[in-house]
């Protein structure tokens, strides 16, 4: 039997309110029939949504996924009408999906715009790539945010913007690291805290290293920004990463930076989808509201900015 929307309207109501009577009487309804449609919904469900201490009413676990899922989907209910009325009303909820592993200052500089209005709503999650993609094709993501391209042929029609281009570097705590050496001879001395064999910035740094004829000692290879940038804190190695992620160690002096550039730049995209009615905001995003951290014009499919400025 399919879900009955009437009912789940109810329970919203009710819900919100934590008060039977006092849906009831907004309602304009009896509070008899108010309860018949909240037990009716309770047995479609197969739970009890609520549980009855008095006159109080406290969502039970069950309550409170469901009320979860009817916050999305009557919200998704009113961007629908928003957007297809053509109303002049934008919708203000953007939804974002991120790497798991990617750098947490990167992201809070990218979203800061959006971050900073009153009238969108940031709804941030994390993932691997088949999530976030999924995410895009199902239409629960708005944008993606990676440091890696998705594959791309005719059947996934993803576009993919490139935001960020930056020089990764080799920091380390003043009492381990003298920025003065050449990158050879750290490479030889000092053990490294490096992205997994997978990450692109490693595959390069392991081309380097043979270029060099080096075999460089691994203390750890970590596969997310905020522990690489713990590690680095904790002296466990020299680490290779971009300069954003430990932006505020550096500007104190907790951890150096390399004169002798690796030459190896990590890449950042935002990844789309084609959609008929697109969110606004994902244009404005990409375009408009990123000009605050040095915008620069890449074409009609991209936008570039310098995470570090």
């Amino acid at each position: 039997m399919p879900l009955n929307y009437h009912h789940l309207r109810y329970f919203w109501a009710v819900a919100h309110d934590g008060n039977l009577t006092r849906t009831a009487q907004r309602l304009n309804l009896s509070q008899s029939a108010l309860s018949v449609q909240i037990k009716q919904l309770e047995e479609r469900l197969g739970h009890p949504l609520f549980d009855r201490r008095g006159r109080q009413l406290h969502l039970t676990e069950a309550g409170r996924i469901a009320l979860d899922h009817a916050d999305a989907i009557f919200a998704t209910g009113q961007e629908l009408i928003a957007t297809l009325e053509d109303t002049g009303r934008s919708r203000q909820a953007l939804r974002v999906g991120a790497l798991a592993t990617l750098s947490r200052n990167f992201q809070i500089g990218f979203l800061r715009p959006m971050l900073a209005r009153s009238d969108v709503e940031v709804i941030l999650r994390s993932g691997n790539p088949p999530e976030l993609l999924e995410g895009l094709a199902t239409l629960n993501l708005d944008l993606v945010l990676m440091n890696r391209e998705p594959p791309n042929d005719s059947l996934t029609p993803y576009e993919t913007h490139q935001i960020a281009d930056q020089a990764v570097s080799i920091v380390g705590t003043p009492d381990r690291l003298n920025p003065r050496l050449p990158i050879r001879e750290l490479l030889t001395t000092q053990p490294f805290v490096l992205p997994t064999t997978d990450n692109t910035v490693r595959i390069a740094f392991d081309a380097m290293a043979s270029r060099l004829s080096v075999v460089p000692q691994v203390a750890a290879e970590v596969d997310d920004m905020a522990m690489m940038r713990l590690l680095a804190r904790e002296d466990i190695g020299l680490a290779l990463v971009a300069p954003i992620v430990v932006q505020d160690e550096l500007s104190s002096g907790r951890l150096l930076e390399a004169e002798d550039h690796p030459r190896i730049r990590e890449t950042f995209y935002a990844i789309t989808m084609r959609r008929r009615f697109p969110n606004p905001l994902v244009q404005e995003v990409l375009t408009g509201s990123v000009s605050v951290l040095h915008c620069g014009s890449r074409g009609a499919r991209n936008a570039g900015f310098d995470p570090t400025q």
